[in-house]
């Protein structure tokens, strides 16, 4: 049997619009849901175009700072525009290509093969807490996160509680009893022609992160909500 081969989606799509500006979206396939798309002049927006979730995470990032899934470095980009000690780590190699040729200290690797380092920020933004894949492993992303702080260092993420697109009207759930979780989600991007594997992403509530991060040692605070997407604040306990 030939070995499947995937190519790079998001790399690709960013270099193609880096080199001639030209939009096109990138596709994301879900094994649960209808096919969603992430335009990719979102991955360079300003910080003015942020959200405002995203603009309070940005405002509470401080010392040495590791972007997890840094993307095109829009977040990482307007940190080291202000003077501070910014790290991008990604597993797309176009991406990781880009963020150099942008002067930004950026590695290929994978979040979870990262060792041997200390920061006193961890940002998982654009529901970067997802790479935990499904909530049973949760606990564990968390406390290989917790390996990489400096004391007094934090971690700052954001999610949505989805429970909503379960939702009747009436309130009540129809989450399939089988599932785990009724935030475990499977994708796959698309851009033109490219494909990435399959892989686990996990959207999870407030308060399950706050027990997971409470199991592991650390305490989370949701430091604002807006509809069901929330931005957490998780410091080692005092």
């Amino acid at each position: 049997m030939n070995e499947k081969k995937y190519g790079d989606p998001i790399g690709k799509a960013i270099l193609e619009f880096a080199d001639n500006r030209r939009p096109e979206d990138i596709i994301v396939t879900s094994d649960i849901c209808d096919d969603d798309i992430i335009p990719i002049e979102v991955l360079f927006r300003k910080y003015d175009e942020m959200p405002e979730i995203e603009q309070q995470a940005l405002k509470l990032a401080k010392g040495k700072i590791l972007d997890v899934g840094a993307g095109a470095g829009a977040h990482a980009t307007y940190l080291q525009d202000l003077g501070m000690d910014v790290e991008c780590i990604d597993v797309s190699p176009g991406a990781v290509e880009f963020l150099k040729a942008n002067e930004l200290k950026a590695e290929r690797i994978n979040f979870f093969s990262l060792k041997d380092k200390k920061y006193d920020t961890l940002l998982l933004l654009m529901n970067g807490i997802g790479i935990a894949g499904k909530l049973s492993n949760l606990e564990t992303t968390l406390a290989h996160a917790k390996t990489l702080l400096n004391p007094g260092g934090k971690i700052i993420c954001d999610s949505s509680d989805i429970r909503y697109l379960y939702e009747d009207e009436d309130g009540s759930l129809w989450i399939d009893l089988n599932t785990e979780y009724y935030g475990n989600f499977r994708f796959q991007m698309k851009y033109k022609k490219e494909k990435g594997p399959w892989f686990d992403w996990l959207y999870v509530d407030f308060d399950s992160l706050f027990q997971a991060a409470k199991n592991v040692g650390l305490k989370a605070k949701r430091v604002v909500e807006i509809d069901d997407h929330y931005l957490a604040e998780i410091t080692l306990e005092a």
